[in-house]
């Protein structure tokens, strides 16, 4: 091994950020405003208020200020599980046998096993300090859930999750981390809201999506006084919040004079991804540094490689705000498989315009190819990887792979943003032989996008 570059490099606690970058401000197309469906004209801080904090709304429709500084209590809670190893992934270099140098940004050492902890205390915060009794959000796999369970823990305030249907029946444990904090935890769709009852009734036997689950938390939180909605990715205050991440991986490269070729990322909505390569997306855009970024997504919910660039509601119940995104159409329900934090229909605005640019690549995998991946990680480098960051891995390891072949010493850079030991079921069954791929067909995406709003 190289002596110069430690396995896992971590920041002292005088270097680590102390605002999050907004990569808006240095995007010389900004990402499209969200719409409010009844009028069809921007939406108004008044009008996000209702839905959002206050402050979020704010930071929502920010889209100049390049810095915003992060509020004490929310870096005193950092200091739990911050700084995050940069891990340089010697034992993976060595059984892939490639000149390529790989690292990983290792998001997973706090209690819900991922990043989203992140952006959950700081929308916890805002809550708490707009005099809120509680928040309501949706949840896919369960991290995001796990997250905002902690971080209304803290802060002595009710969570009520609305978990997808499918992942509540695959992932009970992780569930029941959430209700050990304290959250009321609900799968969707539920016939506990007038949407869930909609939707239970257009799509009898429904395993779920994360739209679905969005719609119901946000007509519990607009209809119950003193509650507002949280989201766990997707939305520009969420991508704002884990910048920190990049922050952190570009602080770690830049003290040991890592330049990373390729930044690799898994994309659902787009909170990990855009968390990760916001600040180095910041250098590309000021024509300081220039860096491959690609976005890696499930084949069965592939948003970005064969969905639409069009406006489209935020959520399956058409109760959200329109945004403009790379959509498969809010009515999308994606097939079960296991990476429930990526089975949402549409992408981040932020993203989804990068990506128009042509300043991001995408490609989609199908999940045995993932679970592959993650085996064989698992194996080499000791960490049990979620099936949402083996997306990543499998990206990574393709690109390793082509070093090889052509002798390319690329340094390449991904994220490692959650654990796997919530996921045994879906392990099991790659285990066993049973998982299966499924992969839409054009005339299911083709339906799913003729119903998308008229504009």
């Amino acid at each position: 091994m190289e002596n110069k570059i430690p396995y896992k490099i971590y920041l002292e606690e005088s270097e680590l950020p102390k605002s999050w970058y907004n990569v808006r401000a240095d995007m010389k197309t900004k990402p499209a405003p969200l719409l409010n469906p009844a009028t069809g004209k921007p939406m108004t801080l008044d009008e996000l208020s209702v839905v959002f904090c206050k402050e979020l709304a704010k930071q929502e429709l920010d889209n100049d200020t390049a810095y915003i500084a992060i509020p004490e209590e929310i870096l005193d809670f950092y200091k739990m599980y911050r700084p995050a190893p940069l891990v340089r992934a010697y034992f993976l270099e060595k059984a892939l046998g490639t000149p390529a140098k790989i690292y990983y940004k290792f998001e997973g050492n706090n209690t819900s096993g991922s990043h989203k902890l992140n952006s959950a205390i700081a929308q916890a915060y805002y809550a708490k300090k707009q005099g809120l009794k509680g928040v309501t959000t949706e949840t896919g796999a369960g991290q995001w859930g796990t997250a905002l369970s902690m971080a209304c823990a803290y802060f002595d305030l009710d969570c009520k999750v609305y978990m997808v249907k499918v992942s509540y029946e695959q992932k009970p444990f992780r569930r029941e981390v959430m209700r050990t904090y304290g959250a009321a935890v609900t799968p969707s769709p539920s016939d506990t809201t007038k949407v869930g009852r909609e939707i239970l009734e257009k799509f009898p036997g429904t395993t779920g999506s994360l739209g679905c689950a969005i719609s119901e938390a946000v007509e519990a939180a607009v209809s119950h006084e003193g509650y507002r909605y949280v989201l766990g990715s997707v939305l520009s205050q969420v991508l704002l919040h884990q910048s920190i991440i990049g922050l952190e991986t570009m602080a770690a490269c830049d003290k040991y004079d890592i330049k990373p070729d390729v930044i690799i990322g898994c994309a659902g909505g787009g909170s990990n991804l855009g968390g990760l390569i916001s600040p180095f997306m910041g250098r590309k855009l000021r024509g300081e540094a220039d860096y491959k970024f690609i976005a890696v997504e499930p084949a069965s919910c592939p948003s970005l490689t064969r969905g639409k660039y069009a406006y489209d509601f935020c959520d399956t119940g058409m109760v959200c705000p329109l945004a403009k995104m790379y959509t498969l159409g809010s009515g999308f329900i994606p097939s079960p498989n296991h990476a429930g934090g990526l089975r949402y229909h549409g992408m981040s605005s932020v993203l989804s315009e990068l990506y128009d640019e042509g300043l991001i690549e995408a490609r989609s995998v199908e999940q045995t190819s993932v679970f592959e991946a993650a085996q064989y990680f698992a194996r080499v480098e000791g960490t049990l990887p979620a099936p949402e960051s083996s997306h990543a891995i499998r990206a990574a390891i393709d690109e390793a792979i082509k070093c090889k072949e052509t002798g390319e010493e690329k340094t390449i850079l991904f994220g490692l943003t959650g654990t796997g030991y919530f996921d045994m079921v879906a392990y099991q069954k790659f285990n066993d032989g049973v998982m299966n791929d499924y992969i839409p067909t054009d005339d299911e995406i083709a339906k799913s996008l003729a119903n998308l709003p008229k504009l």
